[in-house]
């Protein structure tokens, strides 16, 4: 797979207007990450310096320093020889994804103090959730999940954590792309964020901890399945 074809590309175009006039490589890197989270360049695409270089109207030294702050967050690999594809994550990856967002994500409901809790990003991810569900729209609802846990390693109130949760999540995308039947992995959570939500507008923390803590481990089962069906029964070549 090769990340070459014109209609990727040419959307990639689009977001040259992102760059403006200070272009870095961490724009760069910000824009590539997006739509690696999107999955327009799915895991095991190559990426073309020409191409992506010419469709963002950048220099090659500035595209191989944002390849390699991604490559730095295990978004992308180096092989010797042919390039900087997108990762392809095994089981043990989303193990240590899990291991993760476990330890971080319920020490944060842990943390939280006393009640009221500013949960109004929370209540947006899960609306949003909710109308991708009813468009059929899977990976939005995958997005609106996405958006749910951000907002929820927020209420920490702690930007080297938020920049942590950005990372890790971002990676666990790369998982989430290679699953067959999208609809089934996400749609369960919908109504378990929900569950989160409201605990935390009780004021139930404990609660809320024990309800997400379930929720993580239930998910990584699938997800780590998932992966593990993708390695046995691998993709045939474009």
């Amino acid at each position: 797979m090769d990340a070459s074809g014109t209609g990727t590309i040419g959307g990639l175009a689009d977001d040259r207007v992102l760059l403006g006039r200070t272009s870095t490589a961490e724009r760069v890197a910000d824009i590539l990450r997006t739509r690696i989270a999107e999955g327009f360049f799915p895991p095991g695409t190559r990426l073309s310096e020409e191409s992506i270089g010419g469709a963002l109207g950048i220099s090659r030294n500035t595209l191989r320093e944002a390849f390699r702050l991604l490559t730095h967050e295990r978004l992308l690999v180096h092989e010797l020889n042919r390039g900087v594809f997108v990762r392809v994550l095994d089981v043990d990856d989303v193990e240590d994804i899990y291991r993760t967002r476990r330890l971080v994500e319920c020490a944060v409901v842990r943390g939280l103090g006393h009640p009221p809790f500013p949960v109004a990003g929370l209540a947006a991810a899960v609306a949003e959730g909710e109308a991708a569900a009813r468009a059929a729209d899977w990976r939005g609802v995958s997005t609106a999940n996405i958006h749910f846990h951000r907002e929820l390693v927020a209420l920490a109130g702690s930007a080297r954590t938020d920049e942590l949760m950005r990372s890790v999540l971002a990676e666990l995308r790369l998982a989430f792309h290679v699953v067959d039947d999208p609809r089934a992995l996400h749609e369960p959570y919908l109504a378990r964020n929900k569950e989160i939500l409201e605990a935390l507008r009780a004021g139930e923390r404990a609660g809320a901890e024990r309800l997400l803590a379930r929720y993580l481990d239930d998910s990584r089962s699938r997800v780590a399945a998932a992966c593990a069906r993708a390695v046995d029964e691998p993709a045939g070549e474009e």
